[in-house]
């Protein structure tokens, strides 16, 4: 026997009492991470081909909107404040609790519960904007609509509202059954998105919500403002890109400035798909009312920049002339950027022209 392998008996001692710390703390459900045989593996892992065969087993995700969003799939939809996306998410609610598509485009999955949590409407805002006249629309059963109540206390026992309404998500998504949840908007569950660790959190979050519940996720967001002369992109999402980094899916509604009152979709990001709804062939939709319900009705394609706003000659020289005075006044180009809706490159171009 080799006696130097042997411990101290001191060291065997202070191991029996980490082990009984251990035991005891995993009576309770605790996990001691001192302990290597208690803690959960952070990461599944295994040889690529047996990854292949497991997968196969799963069904392909089905389309919910197109190539927009799939099953499965945490989807952003953004756009500028008064642009319609509440009506297109209660539209694609509607669609999906009735199992009938939004012509043109694809809806693979069979009718679905769906719960639409509402932070912008009132019940009775919401009853009148699907009301026309004698014509209130019957939106389907499986079509489940939640409101924030605001005179829960619950809320005060939580140090951060996130979380608790993490929580009532949760709660919402058993009790109807849900298999797609749509969340109007996501400034209810942020808590300083701006912020590259907060927005980490709040994607963490809503993917274990995903993933637990097996659900498909869509979550409103506004634009800040912007230049209407740009083409939409990613740097259009307000708060921190790790939101849009981390979703699986985004799309973005934009206004047409050459024809009135007519918007489009545009893909920003795809994981599943490739892309089809891209810069050159945005969809233009108009809204219309049918037997009290308020909707998009997609009437074609077309590339974006010819939907964007004109710069004429005479527009150019007016904002030229206003970025100058803005700068006498003592404003920082960044902040004549954001009173024009332009961008700093812009301006100190404008400013440098007229030395």
């Amino acid at each position: 026997m080799d006696h130097t392998s042997e411990k101290p008996l001191v060291v065997q001692m202070i191991q029996k009492d980490v082990r009984a710390m251990a035991d005891a703390a995993a009576r309770k459900g605790q996990i001691v991470m001192s302990d290597p045989d208690a803690v959960v593996e952070l990461f599944d892992i295994y040889p690529a081909n047996e990854w292949m065969v497991m997968e196969t087993e799963h069904e392909t995700p089905q389309m919910l909107f197109g190539n927009f969003w799939l099953q499965g799939e945490l989807c952003i939809l953004f756009a500028d404040t008064n642009m319609g996306k509440s009506l297109l998410a209660v539209q694609l609610a509607d669609s999906i609790s009735r199992g009938e598509p939004i012509a043109p485009f694809a809806l693979g999955a069979g009718a679905s519960p769906v719960l639409y949590i509402d932070f912008e409407l009132s019940g009775k805002q919401f009853e009148q904007r699907y009301t026309d006249g004698q014509n209130r629309y019957h939106f389907a059963t499986e079509f489940y609509r939640g409101e924030y109540n605001q005179f829960n206390r619950a809320s005060s026992h939580y140090q951060k509202l996130d979380k608790y309404v993490i929580e009532a998500l949760t709660r919402g998504i058993k009790r109807t059954g849900a298999e797609v949840l749509i969340i109007d908007n996501i400034t209810c569950l942020r808590n300083g998105t701006e912020s590259a660790g907060a927005a980490l959190t709040l994607m963490k979050e809503l993917k274990k919500l995903k993933t637990r519940h097996g659900i498909s996720i869509l979550v409103l967001a506004h634009t800040p403002k912007r230049n209407p002369r740009l083409p939409l992109s990613r740097n259009d999402l307000q708060g921190s890109k790790m939101l849009i980094n981390f979703c699986d899916s985004a799309f973005a509604m934009g206004e047409s400035h050459s024809a009135p009152g007519q918007r489009y979709l545009k893909q920003i990001k795809q994981r599943s798909t490739a892309e089809t709804y891209g810069a050159d062939n945005v969809c233009l939709a108009q809204m219309e009312r049918h037997n009290g319900f308020l909707k998009f009705v997609f009437t074609g394609n077309d590339c974006e920049k010819n939907h964007l706003r004109d710069t004429s000659r005479q527009e150019r020289e007016r904002m030229s002339r206003e970025a100058k005075e803005l700068s006498d006044e003592g404003l920082s180009q960044r902040q004549i950027a954001e009173r024009l809706g332009m961008s700093v490159g812009s301006v100190n171009r404008m400013l440098n022209s007229q030395l």
